[in-house]
């Protein structure tokens, strides 16, 4: 499905409903094509139940409001007609490969039926809905009309040889068009007049479904403003999800850093600090004692200087701020235990947040193949797409890399969801393994 599908334009006044191929042979090959033909030929029947149904229904209830039965008749009803709005949008899907968004608003919280039957019966599109089912009636008569027309006539002249064997021939006569074949051959040119016809069905299957898609879609889906507010909700739920996500991850990253000054460079400054005691105390009685501690001292300044490096460098690389992204990240590639290729197509540096976020990718993924993936060969790529900055680490490795959470991975998904990324991770058993970063840019 999908190759029918249908946008509003702005302010929700105009529709341009978009479907596949017009071209013959496309139609003929679409599912779309004869999913609709299917839909429209029995339009008449959900068309004629619907109509049936509200009118007797609706009648009943009303004639029966003078008794306590019609009011909840009434209810019935309401409920009723908008499981068949809901009906008809399903079937809008099936045929037409269209999703129409429910158009209905939130009901209220609580357990009081009350109150959510009277908010069905204040939204606007309780009433669309019903409306709609009203129209379904003269709109499936039409749609059921043209349908059985043209299908009929190009189906009769597609088998007119097979018409044509029975004794006598046979006469075919739609309006103006009159045709009579005495024996299958001279039916062959009625056959070609057939697949003419069957062209000409097709696109008016098209041209109705277009048109049942331009009532429907307005009376059965959203409103503009609606759709506004829906995005609005969507977009406000994605940048609440991607906030949390970032603060975790800070909040990640700041105890990975807490925890490696305690448990390194602190440590070692604590050890430096007592031999340069214990050679103060020493200095005067055992000189060579005390050169001793002061050389296990030096060795220790140098180990614990050498660990504040790797901590600043892991924290935001100097080289980074200093050169860029493609020195950066040639840097991390020349560490690799692997060959690494690097390709970095940017006409311009990006902001910081970008810069940093696509290093720390590429080193995490670097890590992992270097630790997990059995590869012989990676490949970085980082360009850009448009608004975007793409970022592509991909290994011959073993594959079977999976983004789980509290991994290394999953922290790098959030690391790109601070500024509203998102990460992609393919990795199928037996490899190769891709992951690729979208970060959103503004050059």
């Amino acid at each position: 499905m999908g190759e029918l599908s249908s946008t509003t334009a702005a302010g929700g006044r105009a529709m341009t409903v978009v479907t596949g191929s017009w071209r013959p042979a496309a139609m003929a090959r679409s599912s779309v094509t004869w999913r609709s033909a299917l839909y429209l030929a029995a339009s008449l029947g959900f068309g004629l139940a619907w109509f049936i149904g509200l009118v007797v229904g609706l009648a009943l209830s009303t004639a029966l409001t003078i008794f306590w039965i019609g009011i909840p008749m009434l209810v019935l009803m309401m409920l009723a007609w908008r499981f068949a709005a809901a009906v008809e949008r399903t079937m809008a899907w099936m045929a037409f490969g269209v999703r129409i968004p429910s158009p209905y608003r939130p009901l209220p919280e609580g357990r009081n039926p009350l109150v959510k039957l009277k908010a069905m019966a204040t939204d606007p599109a309780t009433w669309k809905d019903l409306l709609y089912l009203f129209l379904r009636f003269p709109l499936s008569v039409v749609e059921f009309a043209l349908s059985a027309l043209v299908w009929s006539a190009a189906a009769t002249f597609l088998f007119l040889p097979v018409l044509a064997t029975h004794d006598g021939g046979v006469e075919v006569n739609f309006g103006v068009v009159s045709f009579w074949a005495g024996n299958p051959v001279a039916a062959l040119p009625g056959t070609a007049f057939g697949v003419l016809l069957a062209v000409m069905a097709m696109y008016v299957t098209r041209a109705m479904a277009m048109g049942h898609l331009l009532i429907a879609r307005p009376l059965l889906g959203p409103s503009a403003s609606q759709q506004e507010n829906q995005r609005l909700r969507r977009r406000t739920a994605h940048l609440q999800a991607s906030r949390a996500r970032g603060v975790d991850a800070a909040e990640f990253e700041r105890r990975r850093i807490e925890r490696d000054l305690h448990d390194g460079a602190q440590q070692r400054l604590l050890a430096v600090a007592m031999d340069i005691g214990r050679a103060r105390a020493k200095l005067d009685e055992d000189p060579e004692g005390a050169r001793a501690l002061i050389e296990q001292a030096h060795s220790g300044t140098k180990e614990a200087i050498s660990e504040l490096r790797d901590l600043a460098r892991g924290i935001y690389p100097a080289i980074l701020t200093d050169r860029g992204l493609d020195p950066a990240l040639s840097g991390l590639a020349g560490r690799a235990p692997v060959p690494v290729e690097v390709d970095v197509d940017l006409p311009e540096r990006p902001p910081a947040a970008v810069e940093s976020i696509a290093y720390f990718i590429v080193a995490e993924a670097l890590a992992n193949i270097a630790k997990y993936a059995r590869a012989t060969r990676a490949t970085v790529r980082v360009a850009r797409e448009d608004s975007w900055v793409v970022v592509e680490v991909a290994d011959n490795g073993v594959g079977g890399a999976v983004a789980r959470a509290e991994g290394g991975l999953a922290g790098l998904a959030d690391r790109a969801a601070t500024i509203d990324g998102m990460l992609i991770v393919d990795s199928p058993p037996g490899g190769p393994t891709v992951i690729r970063a979208d970060l959103p840019c503004t050059w």
